[in-house]
């Protein structure tokens, strides 16, 4: 996640003008390189050996990191990064093709336990219905489980997950029925493939007034217990199979029929009577009951994701043949997955769901993109004006050359915009059609904190001198919202808000960027003084482009990308209360208490606007919910979720923006030591507020790591997280050696971070990041890897891509107002229609 692109004084991928203009607050440098930072760490090692050959080895190191970048650079990364895209689009459609494309057959057939009793369906996610739910879904059906004790625990739990209050009473052996509103869900007593239960398929397949919609059958271990496991009673098994096959067949044509396969027993707990039910015979039975029932046609479905289940768990079986309850809830869920999923649609199950139809929108896009790669192929290939590129070997990046605007090329933005459809297809293939695999997120301590150490060693290793030694320097900035952008990644991979310590340590990380908001922009106002409309719409495109084009292809409203809509009015917020008369900047406020005085007041205003806002939710609800402002903020018809997100860091910005004030206050009246290795203050006033700050950071994590309720700890969020936030601020600063160092490795990831944070929804995360994206199947650490090059790659390149359109779409060069402003109302209407998708 990013602040946004010009969030601070000058961006990361702003004009070499534009940079110059703003370098008084910070200094602007290109992406760090993709692979040196290994070679500098160990160069600077050597250096500092004593030994006679290091010299020579730093000098090798040197030389040899030019041959290095020649390869291992970003462009070969993402050249790489489209081979591996290609080829797992062919695997994963060959695959479906001629390997079986059914999601609901991955359902009822194969899985594994993720842990604590998560069942994970081969290939797709699993929705955990709840009560109201799975009653909308079963209104005016009529089900039948049919079957022995084994199949009455099956039915039990599948009823409880409609009403949890029900009990398991009643006489063991005898029907049971079960009326919940308008659905019907019984259980008939028939222990045996035989003659009676010929007969009621038979009434059910003659009387259509009484069959049910669903029917789950399944029978066998009183076959095996009656008959001693004789083979005789076997081959009388399949008999009898064979003759209620074609009546299966025929009440499959109208209603949805499961046969259940047997489940294993725990052998060693059997009692006496039921010893010669043994594995070997249960198998057996499953073997004549496939062979039997499945027929060309197809029609009765398997339920054996419970067998898979209950063999690992059978051991918790009390009496050794009945499930334990936990184990015979996956088949429960999965019975309802697979009835209700193509009806209420959930997000999180997309087991038996098909992608959905294109919207309007989503074609509309398709059309312009394919407009665009048509017009860049009518070009052709000549040489333009642009020139090429120029490969910079030291940092592994090419430097493009200024954009002059009277020689610009269509062919330029025409590329750009076929890139981005290229990645835009990629982004739906991902998450809305039916080609890659998706899982669901287990959280385990291990997966959050193994992969979180193993970051911060890197971050630590890949550590180089900062161009300047100022409090929260360029490099300094992007290091932060590096390495707070990958510890959110591996949250919301890892699932990670299940645990609330990390929950609330994260939402301080989410605070913590909009503080760097107020902070960056409210230093580029007060020291440049810069209200122009450029400005304006630079900040606008930048942060929106990506969310604007996602919200045309995947089909989404602006508010689902909750981040930017949050960073995008705050913007507006503070350029109100900056540019609003009085407009009060640094160099008429030198020398005078009195504009000092006037700004505080300002954003006493401004304060007072937040509580007024955030103590009376009905007037936030009747300001926001007004057409055509509430098109930018609703999310499912709600502005719910905006005013959640919105409550929850309501000070972040304000405190930021307080923060630069005192900040650029105490740099200008030279009270602050900046110099390299210098710390901040002197060193008694620096050791004490180094340990205030420490003492504080560390009893802020002690509360949160308390904290047992979201809702009570969200509450006092606002109010406390910026003392971890300054903690840390004071702590990264005041040493004078700990300024004047920062990881590129994290940096890096910091020029990228808002690219980061909106891309992984769709292409590293699955299902509207509900789940995780298969790209590599049945090797969960190897996935990882190869989706998150792909992730970071494409990350990348869209942040270049907006780089390039930006400068063709809001050129710096004077031009008339009214094109601007026509630009700018374009934009906006474009982000209304797009709010409508819900």
């Amino acid at each position: 996640m990013k602040v946004d692109a010009t969030a601070t004084s000058d961006s990361n991928q702003s004009s070499p003008a534009e940079a110059e203009a703003e370098a008084e607050a910070h200094a602007g440098s290109g992406h760090a390189p993709f692979g040196s930072a290994f070679v500098s760490f160990a160069a600077a090692r050597l250096s500092a050996c004593c030994h006679g050959g290091a010299k020579m080895a730093v000098l090798a190191y040197s030389l040899g990191k030019r041959e290095i970048n020649q390869y291992f650079s970003i462009k070969n990364a993402k050249l790489l990064s489209v081979a591996a895209v290609f080829l797992l689009t062919v695997f994963h459609s060959v695959s479906r093709h001629y390997g079986g494309s059914d999601t609901c057959d991955w359902l009822l057939s194969s899985g594994r336990f993720l842990g604590d009793n998560v069942w994970q369906p081969y290939g797709c996610m699993l929705h955990k219905y709840k009560s109201t739910e799975a009653k909308f879904c079963l209104r005016e059906k009529r089900i039948a489980f049919v079957g022995d004790s084994r199949i009455r625990q099956l039915f039990y739990s599948f009823i409880k997950m409609m009403n949890p209050e029900v009990k398991e009473v009643g006489n063991k052996h005898e029907n049971i029925p079960f009326v919940d509103g308008d659905s019907t869900v019984n259980f008939l007593w028939y222990a045996e493939v035989n003659n009676s239960l010929k007969e009621q398929l038979m009434l059910w397949t003659e009387k259509s007034a009484s069959k049910p919609h669903v029917v789950i059958i399944g029978a066998a271990t009183w076959s095996i217990k009656l008959h001693n496991g004789k083979s005789e009673a076997l081959f009388q098994y399949k008999a009898n199979l064979t003759a209620i096959s074609d009546t299966l067949e025929k009440l499959a044509e109208h209603s949805e029929v499961f046969w259940v396969l047997q489940d294993p027993v725990y052998e060693d707990v059997l009692s006496d009577s039921r010893k010669m039910i043994t594995n070997e015979q249960i198998n057996l039975y499953n073997e004549a009951a496939v062979s039997t029932l499945n027929t060309s046609k197809k029609k009765v479905k398997f339920l054996e994701a419970s067998r898979q289940a209950a063999m690992e768990t059978i051991s918790q079986s009390v009496d050794g043949l009945h499930l334990p309850e936990s184990t015979r809830d996956v088949g429960a869920m999965v019975l309802m997955n697979s009835m209700c999923n193509k009806i209420l649609k959930p997000i999180d199950g997309s087991c038996c769901q098909s992608a959905p139809p294109l919207s309007v929108l989503q074609k509309l896009a398709a059309g312009l993109f394919l407009v665009c790669i048509i017009c860049f192929l009518l070009l052709g290939f000549s040489r333009h004006h642009k020139s090429r590129p120029i490969p910079d070997v030291e940092s592994g990046e090419e430097k493009k050359p200024p954009v002059v605007m009277g020689q610009l090329n269509p062919k330029g933005p025409l590329l750009a915009i076929c890139k981005m459809s290229l990645i835009m297809l990629y982004f739906y293939l991902c998450d809305r059609a039916d080609i890659f695999m998706k899982e669901q997120k287990f959280y385990t301590h291990s997966t959050f904190f193994i992969p979180l150490i193993y970051i911060f060693v890197l971050g630590i290793f890949y550590n180089e001198n900062s161009k300047e030694t100022k409090l929260l320097n360029r490099e300094q900035t992007d290091e932060w919202k590096g390495w707070m952008q990958l510890v959110i990644l591996i949250y919301h991979i890892s699932g990670a808000s299940a645990f609330i310590p990390v929950y609330m340590h994260v939402r301080v990380l989410v605070a913590a960027y909009l503080f760097q908001t107020g902070y960056g922009h409210f230093s580029f106002f007060w020291l440049k003084g810069d209200f122009g409309l450029y400005r304006v719409c630079q900040v606008l495109f930048r942060l929106n482009f990506l969310v604007v084009v996602l919200c045309l292809v995947m089909d989404r409203p602006y508010q689902f990308y909750y981040f930017v809509p949050l960073v995008t009015f705050w913007f507006a917020v503070i350029y109100a209360t900056m540019a609003l008369w009085p407009q009060i900047l640094q160099k008429q406020a030198n020398g005078s208490a009195f504009w000092n005085l006037a700004l505080l007041l300002k954003l006493l205003v401004l304060l007072l606007f937040i509580c007024f806002f955030a103590y009376s939710q009905e007037l936030f609800e009747s300001v926001f919910s007004v057409w055509p402002v509430s098109k930018l903020f609703e999310l499912q018809g709600s502005i719910h979720e905006w005013w959640f997100r919105w409550k929850l860091d309501r000070f972040a910005v304000i405190n930021g923006m307080l923060f630069a004030f005192i900040y650029l206050l105490l740099q200008k009246c030279q009270l602050l030591s900046e110099g390299k290795g210098e710390p901040l203050f002197s060193n008694k006033i620096s050791n004490c507020l180094l340990f205030v700050s420490v003492v504080s950071f560390i009893t802020y994590s002690i509360w949160a790591s308390g904290c047992k309720n979201k809702s009570e700890c969200n509450e006092m969020h606002p109010y406390i997280s910026v003392v971890q936030i300054l903690a840390f601020i004071l702590i990264r600063n005041i040493p004078g050696y700990a300024r004047s160092l920062y990881s590129s490795f994290f940096a890096w990831f910091g020029k990228i971070s808002l690219e980061l944070f909106i891309c992984q929804y769709h292409i590293w995360l699955a299902a509207d990041t509900k789940g995780i994206l298969v790209l590599i199947p049945g090797n969960p650490t190897l996935n990882i890897i190869v989706s998150t090059f792909i992730f970071v790659c494409v990350a990348h390149e869209i942040s270049q891509i907006t780089n390039d359109l930006a400068q063709v779409a809001i050129p710096k060069e004077s031009g008339p107002l009214l094109k601007r402003l026509l630009g700018a109302g374009v934009f906006l209407v474009l982000v209304l229609i797009l709010s409508q998708n819900e």
